[in-house]
């Protein structure tokens, strides 16, 4: 299957002060990055809020993109993820007759830790529904499972998938290779360590930061990935530690607010309460 753009920025969910969800302040933050140069964002997925979204919410985020205003080659990524595998093949299935959404994002459903074979027979099942490239995310910390070696293999034996985004062992990659030798996109979650994950084999950034410092974010990660003379291990430190010092999707949304002027709302509760304190 067609391949996908190696940075996008994986963009928080906008919410009303009653924790409703917001599609115009969502989508408005969307069209923001595309007039900075971004050419692809992963809406539902990175942020950790799609467990939040319930599946009417989800499908109302996926038919707002019809309004969106960007140019024709912007690509969108959505995340499929849910704690109850129907939900996930519903959002896929209406998710396959999106003309917007170019590609999907499978995580893993957080705390019911899955078997290796469930979790294969869950990600087969939604990229069926989907028929869309797809990229695979693993993120242990956030849902205490973590996807085996053996089965990432057995998955990446269907060439719909074009990516996966890896946010347990980075090590795994070197590993991973050595069995998949074909071309795939390897995402590094976040900004941390960046120069360290492309030794190992990453090519790919999915970026919270990027929100704020799109091309700032991007310049830095390129010059790493083509090993540009001079390039600075972490030349946006401080930025990134501020965003992250505390909480790093209430301060996201916070000052999207300010720089963009628009209402980009609260977390929704508990998430967030005790930022302003």
């Amino acid at each position: 299957m067609e391949s996908i753009y190696y940075y996008q920025a994986a963009v928080p969910t906008a919410f009303y002060s009653n924790e409703q969800l917001n599609v115009n302040a969502t989508l408005k933050h969307v069209e923001y990055l595309a007039t900075k140069g971004v050419r692809s964002v992963l809406l539902c997925g990175s942020t950790g809020e799609q467990h939040s979204l319930s599946l009417a919410e989800k499908i109302a985020l996926v038919d707002s993109l019809n309004e969106l205003n960007v140019p024709e080659d912007f690509e969108i990524v959505f995340g499929v993820a849910s704690i109850r595998q129907r939900e996930a093949e519903l959002l896929a299935t209406h998710i396959s007759q999106s003309k917007q959404i170019k590609a999907i994002m499978i995580g893993f459903p957080p705390y019911i830790l899955p078997s290796q074979r469930d979790a294969v027979l869950y990600v087969q099942m939604i990229m069926e529904k989907a028929n869309k490239p797809t990229i695979l995310y693993n993120n242990p910390l956030r849902t205490g499972f973590d996807l085996s070696l053996d089965a990432y293999q057995e998955l990446l034996m269907n060439e719909q998938i074009i990516g996966i985004k890896e946010a347990g062992d980075p090590h795994k990659i070197p590993q991973l290779k050595k069995r998949v030798t074909r071309e795939l996109l390897y995402f590094i979650g976040g900004e941390k360590a960046l120069a360290e994950k492309i030794d190992l084999g990453f090519n790919a950034l999915s970026t919270i930061s990027g929100n704020l410092y799109p091309n700032e974010i991007k310049a830095w990660f390129d010059d790493l990935l083509w090993n540009e003379t001079g390039a600075e291990s972490d030349p946006l430190a401080k930025e990134i530690a501020e965003i992250f010092a505390i909480s790093a999707i209430p301060y996201l949304k916070q000052a999207i607010s300010k720089k963009e002027g628009i209402e980009f709302g609260p977390c929704r509760a508990p998430l967030g309460r005790s930022f302003n304190e």
